[in-house]
């Protein structure tokens, strides 16, 4: 997940409190279109070094999940950020593959002309 977007997902919840850590379950890159906030606090599993020198010039903190579970033992002034619930093979398959306007992958081998092209249009 890149900068931009955890900058944008966690504003409003940095909005009310500045001390709040941003943790997210998967690797951090950097995005240079976006400043870092000052006092940035960010927990990932894994971070890319120009982004963790950025985080640490802008008066921030990154963390591993040891720490975090030191820092904060029950996570109070957590925020944590997911990833996209899409970005999983198995969701090109949910729906109804051959129905006209349907744009679902077929669960066969074969995706020819003539594989699963029925209802209607011979």
């Amino acid at each position: 997940m890149s900068l931009t977007k955890i900058v944008r997902f966690s504003k409003v919840a940095l909005a009310s409190n500045k001390d709040r850590i941003v943790v997210v379950v998967g690797d951090l890159t950097d995005d240079q279109r976006t400043t870092v906030p000052a006092g940035f606090k960010v927990c990932a599993l894994r971070v890319t070094e120009t982004l963790r020198a950025r985080i640490v010039a802008a008066g921030g903190q990154v963390l591993t999940f040891d720490q975090l579970a030191l820092q904060s033992p029950r996570g109070s002034n957590c925020v944590l950020i997911r990833g996209k619930k899409t970005a999983r093979v198995a969701t090109r398959y949910f729906g109804a593959a051959g129905k006209p306007g349907s744009h679902v992958r077929p669960r066969t081998i074969s995706k020819g002309r003539k594989v699963e092209n029925a209802r209607g249009r011979h």
